[in-house]
């Protein structure tokens, strides 16, 4: 899952980056309707936590802007507008969930997939590999109905590996994923990941085997 994180405030693009890098999504994050548009624009999105107060205009701009280009986008505002009257004119305007600030990140969590699970459009097949099972809506990766406990990086690269069981996943792209996850890669982060989640599937009975393809990627293989 990806979401779009359109907020001005340094610190909660912080917070909520943090809960959804632990959560295992990915987030991009803008501070201006400008940036957003352009974000929007780029790359495919899940859903879109949106301020209203941005330094460039009324986040409900951007707001009836997306229900007209993007009617299926969910979109959930968070905001320190908590009238009644607010709340209203934001749902009216085409949100599908208001969040008054301050909240917390348990139930910004909760909300938001209560939004994906309504979204038809955002719902992704369960990915399923010998005995692994990894469900993109809740970023758990369980096998034989228990879940494998994995830190947010190597859980977004056995999501990669298991979409493309059999096949060989660049490098490049893998160390891609990783960086999404806010922290500065080392040279050989990769490379420490593949060998910790080796060494999580060896200590279970998975059916999977993670190979190194020098100087190309690597690729998930079923034990036949």
């Amino acid at each position: 899952m990806r979401l779009l994180l359109v907020e001005d405030s340094p610190r909660l693009i912080e917070l909520v980056s943090e809960t959804m890098h632990e959560a295992g999504w990915r987030l991009d994050a803008v501070s201006t309707l400008r940036d957003a548009e352009a974000a929007i624009a780029s790359r495919e999105h899940d859903l879109v936590l949106l301020d209203l107060g941005l330094p460039d205009g009324d986040g409900l701009g951007l707001l009836k802007w997306l229900r007209q280009e993007h009617a299926g986008l969910p979109v959930l505002i968070i905001t320190a507008r908590g009238s009644v009257d607010e709340r209203i004119e934001g749902l009216d305007a085409g949100a599908d969930d208001y969040l008054v600030k301050p909240f917390h990140h348990r139930e910004l969590l909760s909300r938001c997939r209560a939004m994906l699970r309504r979204n038809p459009q955002a719902i992704q097949p369960v990915l399923e590999a010998g005995s692994l099972r990894y469900d993109p809506a809740t970023a758990d990766l369980t096998c034989g109905g228990e879940v494998v406990p994995l830190p947010p990086r190597e859980r977004s690269l056995m999501e990669i590996l298991m979409r493309e069981v059999g096949r060989v996943v660049p490098k490049r792209r893998l160390e891609t994923a990783l960086s999404e996850y806010g922290q500065e890669l080392s040279s050989n982060a990769l490379e420490l990941a593949v060998s910790r989640v080796r060494k999580k599937l060896q200590s279970l009975k998975t059916g999977v085997q993670i190979e190194t393809v020098r100087g190309i990627g690597y690729l998930l293989r079923t034990n036949s």
